[in-house]
Protein backbone atom coordinates (compact mmCIF):
# COMPACT_ATOMS: atom_id res chain seq x y z
CA UNK A 1 0.00 0.00 0.00
CA UNK A 2 1.61 3.03 -1.09
CA UNK A 3 0.55 5.56 2.22
CA UNK A 4 3.35 4.88 4.41
CA UNK A 5 3.51 5.54 8.19
CA UNK A 6 7.56 5.98 9.32
CA UNK A 7 8.32 5.56 12.89
CA UNK A 8 11.17 7.75 13.27
CA UNK A 9 8.92 10.50 11.85
CA UNK A 10 6.19 10.35 14.91
CA UNK A 11 7.23 12.23 17.76
CA UNK A 12 7.95 16.39 16.56
CA UNK A 13 9.58 18.17 20.00
CA UNK A 14 6.82 19.15 22.37
CA UNK A 15 5.29 22.61 22.32
CA UNK A 16 8.09 24.01 24.58
CA UNK A 17 10.70 22.84 22.41
CA UNK A 18 9.30 24.11 19.19
CA UNK A 19 11.04 27.98 19.13
CA UNK A 20 14.57 25.32 19.25
CA UNK A 21 13.85 23.37 16.60
CA UNK A 22 13.05 26.29 14.74
CA UNK A 23 16.07 27.18 14.41
CA UNK A 24 17.50 23.83 13.39
CA UNK A 25 14.67 23.54 10.45
CA UNK A 26 14.56 26.66 9.12
CA UNK A 27 16.21 25.21 5.81
CA UNK A 28 14.15 22.42 5.45
CA UNK A 29 11.25 22.06 3.04
CA UNK A 30 8.10 21.93 4.39
CA UNK A 31 9.16 18.65 5.98
CA UNK A 32 10.91 17.03 2.81
CA UNK A 33 14.59 16.96 4.44
CA UNK A 34 14.65 17.34 8.03
CA UNK A 35 17.79 18.01 10.52
CA UNK A 36 17.92 14.04 11.59
CA UNK A 37 19.14 10.50 10.67
CA UNK A 38 15.41 9.25 10.10
CA UNK A 39 14.23 10.97 6.53
CA UNK A 40 11.56 12.64 6.11
CA UNK A 41 11.65 12.70 10.44
CA UNK A 42 10.81 16.15 12.28
CA UNK A 43 11.28 14.70 15.95
CA UNK A 44 14.46 16.21 17.99
CA UNK A 45 15.00 13.03 19.76
CA UNK A 46 17.50 10.93 19.74
CA UNK A 47 16.76 6.89 18.65
CA UNK A 48 19.01 5.76 21.32
CA UNK A 49 16.87 7.66 23.80
CA UNK A 50 13.80 5.64 22.87
CA UNK A 51 12.29 3.29 24.98
CA UNK A 52 12.45 0.03 23.88
CA UNK A 53 8.81 -0.62 24.46
CA UNK A 54 7.99 2.14 22.80
CA UNK A 55 9.88 1.37 19.55
CA UNK A 56 8.49 -2.20 19.88
CA UNK A 57 4.57 -0.43 20.34
CA UNK A 58 5.74 1.76 17.30
CA UNK A 59 5.83 -0.71 14.87
CA UNK A 60 2.49 -2.54 16.16
CA UNK A 61 0.63 0.73 15.23
CA UNK A 62 1.84 1.22 12.02
CA UNK A 63 -1.01 -0.59 10.43
CA UNK A 64 -2.93 1.97 8.25
CA UNK A 65 -6.19 0.64 8.70
CA UNK A 66 -5.78 0.59 12.30
CA UNK A 67 -5.22 4.31 12.09
CA UNK A 68 -6.98 5.87 9.60
CA UNK A 69 -11.21 5.31 9.77
CA UNK A 70 -11.60 6.65 6.48
CA UNK A 71 -8.77 5.97 4.08
CA UNK A 72 -10.20 3.02 2.75
CA UNK A 73 -13.68 4.52 1.90
CA UNK A 74 -12.74 8.02 0.24
CA UNK A 75 -9.56 6.68 -1.70
CA UNK A 76 -7.91 9.84 -1.22
CA UNK A 77 -4.27 8.49 -1.77
CA UNK A 78 -2.40 7.34 -4.71
CA UNK A 79 -2.62 3.69 -6.23
CA UNK A 80 -1.33 2.06 -9.32
CA UNK A 81 -4.17 0.54 -10.86
CA UNK A 82 -5.68 2.19 -13.21
CA UNK A 83 -8.89 4.41 -12.36
CA UNK A 84 -12.19 3.30 -13.80
CA UNK A 85 -14.25 6.15 -15.65
CA UNK A 86 -16.70 7.46 -13.67
CA UNK A 87 -20.03 8.20 -14.05
CA UNK A 88 -20.83 11.72 -15.13
CA UNK A 89 -22.59 12.60 -11.61
CA UNK A 90 -19.28 12.04 -9.79
CA UNK A 91 -18.22 15.37 -8.44
CA UNK A 92 -15.42 16.35 -10.04
CA UNK A 93 -13.07 19.25 -9.26
CA UNK A 94 -13.99 22.62 -11.36
CA UNK A 95 -10.87 23.86 -13.13
CA UNK A 96 -8.01 25.35 -10.97
CA UNK A 97 -8.33 29.20 -10.37
CA UNK A 98 -4.74 30.74 -11.93
CA UNK A 99 -2.89 32.37 -9.34
CA UNK A 100 -0.09 34.76 -10.48
CA UNK A 101 -0.33 33.04 -13.97
CA UNK A 102 -0.34 29.44 -12.61
CA UNK A 103 -3.28 26.70 -12.83
CA UNK A 104 -3.91 25.25 -9.68
CA UNK A 105 -4.50 21.69 -8.51
CA UNK A 106 -6.62 21.52 -5.31
CA UNK A 107 -3.58 19.36 -3.42
CA UNK A 108 -1.56 22.84 -4.28
CA UNK A 109 0.83 23.54 -1.30
CA UNK A 110 0.55 27.46 -2.42
CA UNK A 111 -3.92 26.95 -2.48
CA UNK A 112 -4.11 25.36 0.67
CA UNK A 113 -2.16 27.59 2.41
CA UNK A 114 -4.14 30.65 1.42
CA UNK A 115 -7.29 28.48 2.67
CA UNK A 116 -5.81 27.26 5.89
CA UNK A 117 -4.67 30.70 6.21
CA UNK A 118 -7.49 32.43 5.62
CA UNK A 119 -10.50 30.64 5.43
CA UNK A 120 -10.28 27.64 7.81
CA UNK A 121 -12.20 28.63 11.26
CA UNK A 122 -9.30 28.00 13.59
CA UNK A 123 -10.69 29.95 16.51
CA UNK A 124 -13.48 27.47 16.35
CA UNK A 125 -11.77 24.68 16.08
CA UNK A 126 -9.41 25.17 19.52
CA UNK A 127 -12.70 25.33 21.43
CA UNK A 128 -14.50 22.83 19.47
CA UNK A 129 -11.59 20.16 21.10
CA UNK A 130 -10.65 22.13 24.12
CA UNK A 131 -14.24 22.63 25.69
CA UNK A 132 -13.00 26.03 26.75
CA UNK A 133 -11.77 29.30 26.04
CA UNK A 134 -8.23 29.06 27.78
CA UNK A 135 -6.04 26.08 27.06
CA UNK A 136 -6.73 22.60 28.50
CA UNK A 137 -4.96 19.24 27.93
CA UNK A 138 -8.37 18.33 26.18
CA UNK A 139 -6.37 19.97 23.07
CA UNK A 140 -3.09 19.93 24.50
CA UNK A 141 -3.01 16.06 25.00
CA UNK A 142 -5.27 15.22 22.04
CA UNK A 143 -3.36 13.68 18.58
CA UNK A 144 -3.26 15.05 15.23
CA UNK A 145 -1.81 13.21 12.38
CA UNK A 146 -0.52 14.73 9.21
CA UNK A 147 -0.57 13.65 6.16
CA UNK A 148 2.31 14.45 3.68
CA UNK A 149 2.28 15.56 -0.32
CA UNK A 150 4.67 12.29 -0.16
CA UNK A 151 1.50 10.27 1.84
CA UNK A 152 3.94 9.75 4.88
CA UNK A 153 2.25 9.90 8.10
CA UNK A 154 3.22 11.78 10.53
CA UNK A 155 1.36 10.55 13.99
CA UNK A 156 1.60 11.87 17.40
CA UNK A 157 1.41 15.85 16.46
CA UNK A 158 0.19 17.79 19.63
CA UNK A 159 -0.08 21.74 20.60
CA UNK A 160 -0.78 23.48 23.24
CA UNK A 161 -3.30 25.84 21.19
CA UNK A 162 -4.82 26.27 18.18
CA UNK A 163 -2.35 28.64 16.91
CA UNK A 164 1.17 26.45 17.24
CA UNK A 165 -1.59 23.92 15.33
CA UNK A 166 -2.11 26.84 12.81
CA UNK A 167 1.86 27.59 12.43
CA UNK A 168 2.51 24.03 11.69
CA UNK A 169 0.16 23.70 9.27
CA UNK A 170 0.98 26.79 7.50
CA UNK A 171 4.97 25.49 8.00
CA UNK A 172 4.56 21.86 6.89
CA UNK A 173 1.18 22.22 4.47
CA UNK A 174 0.33 18.72 5.11
CA UNK A 175 -2.63 17.46 2.60
CA UNK A 176 -4.69 16.69 5.42
CA UNK A 177 -4.84 16.32 8.87
CA UNK A 178 -6.56 13.96 11.31
CA UNK A 179 -7.35 13.60 14.69
CA UNK A 180 -7.21 11.49 17.58
CA UNK A 181 -7.59 10.68 21.59
CA UNK A 182 -6.48 12.79 24.26
CA UNK A 183 -3.98 11.28 26.05
CA UNK A 184 -3.20 11.28 29.56
CA UNK A 185 0.11 13.05 28.77
CA UNK A 186 1.42 14.55 25.73
CA UNK A 187 1.76 12.35 22.74
CA UNK A 188 4.98 14.44 22.21
CA UNK A 189 6.56 12.81 25.05
CA UNK A 190 5.51 9.66 25.24
CA UNK A 191 8.87 7.73 24.24
CA UNK A 192 10.87 9.91 27.24
CA UNK A 193 8.65 7.37 29.63
CA UNK A 194 9.69 4.57 31.24
CA UNK A 195 6.65 2.87 31.58
CA UNK A 196 5.06 2.69 27.72
CA UNK A 197 2.07 1.15 29.17
CA UNK A 198 1.41 5.18 31.20
CA UNK A 199 0.57 6.16 27.64
CA UNK A 200 -2.93 5.18 26.66
CA UNK A 201 -5.61 7.38 25.23
CA UNK A 202 -8.32 8.23 28.05
CA UNK A 203 -11.26 10.21 25.94
CA UNK A 204 -12.62 10.84 22.38
CA UNK A 205 -15.32 12.09 20.70
CA UNK A 206 -17.64 9.01 19.77
CA UNK A 207 -17.49 8.59 16.14
CA UNK A 208 -19.64 6.71 13.17
CA UNK A 209 -18.67 6.80 9.71
CA UNK A 210 -21.00 6.18 6.80
CA UNK A 211 -19.65 5.68 3.07
CA UNK A 212 -21.78 5.43 0.01
CA UNK A 213 -19.76 2.29 -1.02
CA UNK A 214 -20.91 0.30 1.12
CA UNK A 215 -24.69 0.78 -0.86
CA UNK A 216 -23.36 -0.51 -4.38
CA UNK A 217 -25.37 -3.43 -3.99
CA UNK A 218 -28.56 -1.49 -3.42
CA UNK A 219 -27.71 1.80 -5.29
CA UNK A 220 -28.28 1.34 -9.42
CA UNK A 221 -27.02 5.20 -10.26
CA UNK A 222 -23.73 5.33 -9.61
CA UNK A 223 -20.77 2.58 -7.33
CA UNK A 224 -17.48 3.05 -6.16
CA UNK A 225 -16.39 6.72 -5.54
CA UNK A 226 -19.04 8.23 -7.96
CA UNK A 227 -22.40 9.88 -6.19
CA UNK A 228 -25.00 11.63 -7.46
CA UNK A 229 -28.28 13.38 -5.55
CA UNK A 230 -30.22 9.73 -6.24
CA UNK A 231 -28.21 8.11 -3.97
CA UNK A 232 -26.97 10.79 -1.43
CA UNK A 233 -30.39 10.36 -0.37
CA UNK A 234 -29.13 6.76 1.39
CA UNK A 235 -26.45 9.54 3.07
CA UNK A 236 -29.60 11.56 4.54
CA UNK A 237 -31.76 8.86 5.86
CA UNK A 238 -28.38 7.08 7.16
CA UNK A 239 -28.01 10.75 9.18
CA UNK A 240 -31.84 10.81 10.18
CA UNK A 241 -31.71 7.08 11.69
CA UNK A 242 -28.39 7.11 13.29
CA UNK A 243 -29.25 11.05 14.79
CA UNK A 244 -32.39 10.15 16.04
CA UNK A 245 -30.67 7.36 17.94
CA UNK A 246 -28.38 8.95 19.88
CA UNK A 247 -30.38 12.14 20.85
CA UNK A 248 -33.37 9.97 21.96
CA UNK A 249 -32.02 6.45 23.16
CA UNK A 250 -29.00 7.53 24.45
CA UNK A 251 -29.51 11.37 25.47
CA UNK A 252 -27.00 12.62 23.72
CA UNK A 253 -27.07 16.38 22.96
CA UNK A 254 -24.00 17.37 20.68
CA UNK A 255 -23.94 15.41 17.77
CA UNK A 256 -21.74 17.23 14.77
CA UNK A 257 -22.44 15.78 11.16
CA UNK A 258 -19.47 16.33 8.48
CA UNK A 259 -19.94 15.58 4.77
CA UNK A 260 -16.09 13.65 4.10
CA UNK A 261 -15.43 15.77 1.26
CA UNK A 262 -16.48 12.80 -1.13
CA UNK A 263 -18.98 10.33 -0.87
CA UNK A 264 -20.08 10.08 2.65
CA UNK A 265 -20.43 11.53 6.05
CA UNK A 266 -18.72 11.64 9.82
CA UNK A 267 -20.72 11.80 13.42
CA UNK A 268 -18.73 13.91 16.16
CA UNK A 269 -20.88 12.61 19.01
CA UNK A 270 -19.22 15.38 21.42
CA UNK A 271 -21.16 15.27 25.31
CA UNK A 272 -18.76 14.84 27.88
CA UNK A 273 -20.50 11.52 28.69
CA UNK A 274 -19.74 10.26 25.11
CA UNK A 275 -15.57 11.24 24.88
CA UNK A 276 -15.05 9.05 28.00
CA UNK A 277 -16.86 5.89 26.70
CA UNK A 278 -14.29 3.02 27.08
CA UNK A 279 -14.07 0.84 24.00
CA UNK A 280 -16.52 -1.90 25.24
CA UNK A 281 -18.94 0.83 25.99
CA UNK A 282 -18.42 2.10 22.82
CA UNK A 283 -18.64 -1.38 20.91
CA UNK A 284 -21.99 -2.25 22.68
CA UNK A 285 -23.48 1.07 21.15
CA UNK A 286 -22.22 0.21 17.47
CA UNK A 287 -23.82 -3.79 18.02
CA UNK A 288 -27.13 -1.60 19.14
CA UNK A 289 -26.91 0.12 16.05
CA UNK A 290 -25.34 -2.20 13.32
CA UNK A 291 -28.60 -4.08 12.10
CA UNK A 292 -27.06 -4.70 8.18
CA UNK A 293 -24.64 -6.87 8.63
CA UNK A 294 -22.30 -9.39 6.01
CA UNK A 295 -21.05 -8.72 2.58
CA UNK A 296 -22.75 -7.51 -0.77
CA UNK A 297 -22.98 -11.11 -1.29
CA UNK A 298 -24.08 -12.58 1.60
CA UNK A 299 -27.65 -13.18 0.73
CA UNK A 300 -30.17 -12.00 3.72
CA UNK A 301 -28.66 -9.22 5.37
CA UNK A 302 -31.11 -8.57 8.51
CA UNK A 303 -32.68 -11.11 10.32
CA UNK A 304 -34.35 -8.68 13.01
CA UNK A 305 -35.99 -10.27 16.10
CA UNK A 306 -39.58 -10.06 16.97
CA UNK A 307 -41.11 -8.31 18.56
CA UNK A 308 -39.26 -5.12 17.13
CA UNK A 309 -36.83 -3.36 19.48
CA UNK A 310 -38.66 0.68 19.70
CA UNK A 311 -35.41 1.98 17.70
CA UNK A 312 -36.28 -0.54 14.58
CA UNK A 313 -40.24 0.25 14.82
CA UNK A 314 -38.83 3.99 15.06
CA UNK A 315 -36.39 3.56 12.10
CA UNK A 316 -39.17 2.03 10.01
CA UNK A 317 -41.60 4.69 10.31
CA UNK A 318 -38.29 6.87 9.07
CA UNK A 319 -37.79 5.22 6.48
CA UNK A 320 -41.22 4.33 5.14
CA UNK A 321 -41.09 7.51 2.84
CA UNK A 322 -38.03 7.02 1.53
CA UNK A 323 -38.04 4.04 1.29
CA UNK A 324 -40.46 4.26 -1.23
CA UNK A 325 -39.03 7.76 -3.21
CA UNK A 326 -35.91 6.86 -2.85
CA UNK A 327 -35.19 3.22 -3.23
CA UNK A 328 -38.47 2.04 -5.41
CA UNK A 329 -39.10 5.07 -7.71
CA UNK A 330 -35.36 6.19 -7.90
CA UNK A 331 -32.88 3.28 -7.40
CA UNK A 332 -35.64 0.60 -8.74
CA UNK A 333 -33.64 -1.88 -7.91
CA UNK A 334 -34.86 -4.99 -8.67
CA UNK A 335 -35.41 -4.03 -12.33
CA UNK A 336 -33.05 -6.94 -13.51
CA UNK A 337 -33.96 -10.62 -13.34
CA UNK A 338 -31.14 -10.95 -11.44
CA UNK A 339 -31.94 -8.43 -8.66
CA UNK A 340 -35.50 -9.34 -8.78
CA UNK A 341 -34.63 -12.84 -7.96
CA UNK A 342 -32.62 -11.51 -4.82
CA UNK A 343 -35.59 -9.97 -3.73
CA UNK A 344 -37.46 -13.14 -3.82
CA UNK A 345 -34.97 -14.68 -1.87
CA UNK A 346 -36.11 -13.02 1.09
CA UNK A 347 -39.24 -13.42 1.05
CA UNK A 348 -40.04 -16.80 3.36
CA UNK A 349 -43.56 -18.80 1.19
CA UNK A 350 -41.88 -20.56 -1.92
CA UNK A 351 -45.27 -20.65 -3.38
CA UNK A 352 -45.47 -17.03 -3.65
CA UNK A 353 -42.14 -16.82 -4.71
CA UNK A 354 -43.13 -19.07 -7.64
CA UNK A 355 -46.15 -16.52 -8.57
CA UNK A 356 -44.17 -13.41 -8.14
CA UNK A 357 -41.32 -15.40 -10.94
CA UNK A 358 -44.01 -16.08 -13.19
CA UNK A 359 -45.58 -12.82 -13.31
CA UNK A 360 -42.45 -10.68 -13.74
CA UNK A 361 -41.03 -13.24 -16.45
CA UNK A 362 -44.70 -12.36 -18.49
CA UNK A 363 -43.13 -8.55 -17.81
CA UNK A 364 -39.49 -8.25 -17.78
CA UNK A 365 -39.78 -4.06 -17.70
CA UNK A 366 -41.90 -4.12 -14.78
CA UNK A 367 -40.52 -1.57 -12.31
CA UNK A 368 -39.36 -2.07 -8.81
CA UNK A 369 -42.58 0.29 -7.39
CA UNK A 370 -44.62 -2.39 -8.92
CA UNK A 371 -43.02 -5.39 -8.00
CA UNK A 372 -42.92 -4.20 -4.05
CA UNK A 373 -47.01 -3.66 -5.06
CA UNK A 374 -47.25 -7.65 -6.35
CA UNK A 375 -46.34 -8.99 -3.66
CA UNK A 376 -48.81 -7.73 -1.21
CA UNK A 377 -51.81 -8.27 -4.52
CA UNK A 378 -50.40 -11.72 -5.43
CA UNK A 379 -50.65 -13.08 -1.67
CA UNK A 380 -54.45 -11.38 -1.27
CA UNK A 381 -54.84 -13.32 -4.66
CA UNK A 382 -53.83 -16.45 -3.10
CA UNK A 383 -50.85 -16.99 -4.87
CA UNK A 384 -49.01 -18.07 -1.89
CA UNK A 385 -51.47 -21.13 -1.34
CA UNK A 386 -53.52 -21.75 1.86
CA UNK A 387 -50.59 -21.91 3.97
CA UNK A 388 -49.50 -19.07 3.71
CA UNK A 389 -48.03 -17.22 6.68
CA UNK A 390 -49.67 -13.46 6.75
CA UNK A 391 -47.57 -12.42 9.73
CA UNK A 392 -44.04 -13.87 8.17
CA UNK A 393 -44.21 -11.70 5.04
CA UNK A 394 -44.66 -8.86 6.83
CA UNK A 395 -41.81 -9.57 8.86
CA UNK A 396 -39.88 -10.24 5.90
CA UNK A 397 -40.59 -7.12 4.00
CA UNK A 398 -39.82 -5.28 6.79
CA UNK A 399 -36.60 -6.64 6.90
CA UNK A 400 -36.24 -5.66 3.23
CA UNK A 401 -36.93 -2.70 3.99
CA UNK A 402 -34.43 -2.30 6.38
CA UNK A 403 -31.67 -4.26 3.76
CA UNK A 404 -32.06 -1.43 1.53
CA UNK A 405 -32.83 1.87 3.43
CA UNK A 406 -30.79 1.39 7.67
CA UNK A 407 -27.38 2.95 8.00
CA UNK A 408 -24.39 1.20 6.92
CA UNK A 409 -22.02 2.05 9.28
CA UNK A 410 -17.90 1.34 8.96
CA UNK A 411 -18.38 -0.15 12.50
CA UNK A 412 -14.45 -0.63 13.11
CA UNK A 413 -14.24 3.54 13.02
CA UNK A 414 -16.69 3.58 16.35
CA UNK A 415 -15.18 0.84 18.44
CA UNK A 416 -12.36 1.65 19.66
CA UNK A 417 -10.71 5.11 21.27
CA UNK A 418 -7.35 5.45 19.20
CA UNK A 419 -8.91 5.50 15.84
CA UNK A 420 -7.86 8.60 14.07
CA UNK A 421 -10.62 10.57 12.07
CA UNK A 422 -10.39 13.19 9.27
CA UNK A 423 -10.97 16.88 10.41
CA UNK A 424 -13.68 18.58 9.71
CA UNK A 425 -12.93 21.92 7.39
CA UNK A 426 -9.84 20.34 5.68
CA UNK A 427 -9.74 20.20 1.98
CA UNK A 428 -10.21 16.48 0.04
CA UNK A 429 -7.21 16.36 -2.43
CA UNK A 430 -9.42 14.53 -4.54
CA UNK A 431 -12.36 16.30 -5.32
CA UNK A 432 -10.96 20.09 -3.52
CA UNK A 433 -14.40 19.73 -1.36
CA UNK A 434 -14.02 21.15 2.02
CA UNK A 435 -15.34 18.67 4.44
CA UNK A 436 -17.71 21.09 5.82
CA UNK A 437 -20.93 20.33 8.58
CA UNK A 438 -24.31 18.73 7.71
CA UNK A 439 -27.02 21.00 9.10
CA UNK A 440 -29.24 18.73 10.82
CA UNK A 441 -30.86 20.67 13.66
CA UNK A 442 -32.62 23.54 11.05
CA UNK A 443 -36.31 22.41 9.40
CA UNK A 444 -35.35 20.88 6.07
CA UNK A 445 -31.44 21.83 5.92
CA UNK A 446 -30.50 18.00 5.84
CA UNK A 447 -32.50 16.83 2.90
CA UNK A 448 -31.60 20.38 1.07
CA UNK A 449 -27.88 19.54 1.78
CA UNK A 450 -26.12 18.59 -1.95
CA UNK A 451 -22.65 17.14 -2.03
CA UNK A 452 -22.08 18.79 -5.16
CA UNK A 453 -22.77 22.06 -4.35
CA UNK A 454 -20.18 21.87 -1.84
CA UNK A 455 -17.53 24.71 -1.90
CA UNK A 456 -13.89 23.62 -3.50
CA UNK A 457 -10.84 25.50 -2.24
CA UNK A 458 -10.36 26.80 -6.19
CA UNK A 459 -13.96 28.26 -5.76
CA UNK A 460 -13.63 29.97 -2.53
CA UNK A 461 -10.31 31.65 -3.94
CA UNK A 462 -12.86 32.87 -6.91
CA UNK A 463 -15.39 33.87 -4.71
CA UNK A 464 -13.21 36.07 -2.67
CA UNK A 465 -11.22 37.81 -5.61
CA UNK A 466 -15.25 38.23 -7.04
CA UNK A 467 -16.00 40.24 -3.71
CA UNK A 468 -12.82 42.58 -3.90
CA UNK A 469 -13.19 42.71 -7.68
CA UNK A 470 -16.98 43.62 -6.92
CA UNK A 471 -16.13 46.64 -3.90
CA UNK A 472 -13.58 48.17 -6.72
CA UNK A 473 -15.84 48.16 -9.19
CA UNK A 474 -17.79 51.13 -6.82
CA UNK A 475 -18.17 54.23 -7.99
CA UNK A 476 -18.93 57.49 -6.80
CA UNK A 477 -21.06 59.75 -8.66
CA UNK A 478 -24.86 60.73 -8.62
CA UNK A 479 -25.25 61.53 -5.18
CA UNK A 480 -24.19 58.11 -3.93
CA UNK A 481 -20.58 58.83 -2.61
CA UNK A 482 -21.00 58.20 1.53
CA UNK A 483 -23.46 55.32 0.68
CA UNK A 484 -20.49 53.16 -0.99
CA UNK A 485 -18.47 54.98 1.44
CA UNK A 486 -20.64 52.87 4.35
CA UNK A 487 -20.80 49.89 2.07
CA UNK A 488 -16.83 50.16 1.88
CA UNK A 489 -16.21 49.99 5.95
CA UNK A 490 -18.71 47.53 6.29
CA UNK A 491 -17.01 44.95 3.92
CA UNK A 492 -13.60 46.08 5.11
CA UNK A 493 -15.11 44.44 8.49
CA UNK A 494 -16.12 41.14 6.90
CA UNK A 495 -13.13 38.06 7.71
CA UNK A 496 -12.19 36.48 4.72
CA UNK A 497 -14.76 33.79 4.81
CA UNK A 498 -17.95 35.23 5.62
CA UNK A 499 -17.48 36.74 1.75
CA UNK A 500 -17.83 33.26 0.71
CA UNK A 501 -20.22 30.16 0.07
CA UNK A 502 -18.57 29.07 3.33
CA UNK A 503 -19.76 31.54 5.49
CA UNK A 504 -23.30 29.75 6.15
CA UNK A 505 -20.94 26.40 6.99
CA UNK A 506 -18.96 28.22 9.16
CA UNK A 507 -21.49 29.90 11.26
CA UNK A 508 -23.40 26.75 12.17
CA UNK A 509 -20.24 25.11 13.50
CA UNK A 510 -19.78 28.34 15.12
CA UNK A 511 -23.23 27.72 16.98
CA UNK A 512 -22.63 24.62 17.59
CA UNK A 513 -19.29 24.83 19.58
CA UNK A 514 -21.09 27.66 21.49
CA UNK A 515 -23.93 25.21 22.23
CA UNK A 516 -21.02 22.33 23.65
CA UNK A 517 -18.85 24.84 25.69
CA UNK A 518 -22.10 26.30 27.31
CA UNK A 519 -23.23 22.80 28.67
CA UNK A 520 -19.51 21.81 29.66
CA UNK A 521 -19.38 24.93 31.67
CA UNK A 522 -22.70 23.82 33.28
CA UNK A 523 -21.03 20.18 33.95
CA UNK A 524 -18.17 21.58 35.74
CA UNK A 525 -19.96 23.55 38.15
CA UNK A 526 -22.57 20.57 38.60
CA UNK A 527 -19.68 18.28 39.35
CA UNK A 528 -17.47 20.74 41.19
CA UNK A 529 -21.31 21.26 43.89
CA UNK A 530 -21.10 17.57 43.82
CA UNK A 531 -17.72 16.71 45.28
CA UNK A 532 -17.87 19.82 47.39
CA UNK A 533 -21.19 17.69 48.65
CA UNK A 534 -19.36 15.26 48.88
CA UNK A 535 -21.07 12.93 46.06
CA UNK A 536 -18.57 12.42 43.64
CA UNK A 537 -18.73 13.25 40.26
CA UNK A 538 -21.77 11.33 39.08
CA UNK A 539 -20.41 11.37 35.34
CA UNK A 540 -21.58 7.16 35.32
CA UNK A 541 -22.60 6.29 31.56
Amino acid sequence: MPHSVVPGSESPPSPAEQSMAEAQTTNTQNGDSQSTDQGNDITMVEPDALPAAAEEEDKQEVKLEDLFADVDSDEEFPSSRVEESKLPSSPVAPSSPAIGGLSLKSSDPELLRMFYQRLFPWRDFFQWLNHSPTPTNDFGHREFAFTMPNDQVWRYQSYLTGDLLRKDVLQYMPTRFDIGPVYSTNPRDRKTLRNSSAFRPVSKELCFDIDLTDYDDVRTCCDKANICGRCWAFITMAIQVVDAALRDDFGFRHVLWVYSGRRGAHAWVCDRKARSLDDQKRRAIVGYLDVVRGGTQAGKRVSARRPLHPHLSRSLDLLAPHFQETVLAKQDPWRTPERAEHLLSLLPDKALNAALRSKWESSPDRPSESKWADIDAVARAGGGGKQLDGRALLEAKQDVVLEYAYPRLDIEVSKKLHHLLKSPFVVHPGTGRVCVPIDTRSPGALERFDPLAVPTVQQLVQEIDAWHDERGGDRDGDGVKEENEERGRRKKSLQDWEKTSLRPHIEYFHSFVLGLMADERAESVTVKRKREDGGGEGMEF
